[in-house]
């Protein structure tokens, strides 16, 4: 159940603004940003270290910054399976997706933030399907751009439906941040919206709760991991990164 946010305004300083919500298993094991793929040196990322890739990825000299979310489809069997976490590493670096082997990948949807556009591709085992996403604000889930893929009676899309209807409203209302590279302490740029993907002061088993954490018996809790935040200006790019959600002092300003 990650979660993306992107704004969009085009007459804004800071015309892209892109949060990623990492969900997962809290013991996957993970590094955080850094320039860990010598193959693609100007990339920024956190690295996970079962599978090798990364769930947010950053080119600060593009300026590009991409992500990736579970979506909805038949799962890949596990010998045959490619990791997800190349994906956000393709784009940040390239601002596409390339040649892919599809039919070996579990569904996704993936982001590219670029200053004048935002670019959307969703697999779900069969078709990939790509959108631009214009002015505005977006959310999106694993059940697709605004939950549009909802399905009435399951458990998991009530709680990404309750997500989104929360903290849609509270987002607006807050006001848009113009989070400008190398400016000010991040709770000072991104203003009325870091309250809110600290949690909104929502506790973290709350059916609304952006960032979840979970018991889900024998040993595993699964839940919101980290927390990524990219501005993106004509020439540069923001990134604001925390590794403790919901833990105000936990921000670090990666670039």
């Amino acid at each position: 159940m990650c979660t993306a946010i992107v704004s969009v305004d085009p007459a804004s300083p800071v015309p892209v603004l892109l949060v990623g919500v990492r969900d997962e298993f809290v013991t996957r094991a993970w590094q955080p940003p850094g320039r860990h793929w010598p193959d693609r040196p100007a990339l920024v990322a956190g690295r996970d270290l079962r599978a090798g890739g990364t769930w947010f990825a950053v080119d600060p000299g593009a300026p590009r910054a991409a992500t990736v979310l579970n979506a909805r489809g038949p799962l890949v069997p596990e010998e045959r399976r490619l990791s997800r976490g190349e994906l956000p590493l393709r784009l940040a670096a390239d601002g596409k997706l390339g040649d892919l082997e599809l039919p070996r990948l579990d569904p996704f949807h993936a982001l590219c933030a670029e200053p004048d556009s935002v670019r959307m591709w969703s697999w779900d085992g069969a078709t990939l399907a790509e959108r631009a996403l214009g002015p505005g604000l977006h959310i999106i889930v694993n059940s697709g751009l605004e939950a549009e893929a909802h399905r009435e009676g399951a458990l998991e899309d009530a709680y990404m439906m309750a997500r989104l209807t929360h903290f849609r409203p509270r987002l607006a209302a807050a006001g848009r941040p113009e989070p400008l590279p190398g400016r000010g302490t991040v709770r000072q740029a991104w203003g009325g919206w870091l309250p809110l993907v600290e949690g909104g002061g929502l506790a973290r088993d709350d059916r609304r709760a952006l960032l979840p954490l979970m018991d889900m018996g024998e040993g595993r809790v699964w839940g919101t991991t980290s927390v990524s935040l990219a501005a993106l200006t004509r020439d540069a790019v923001r990134y604001d990164f925390s590794a403790e959600p919901g833990d105000p002092g936990s921000w670090t300003s990666v670039l």
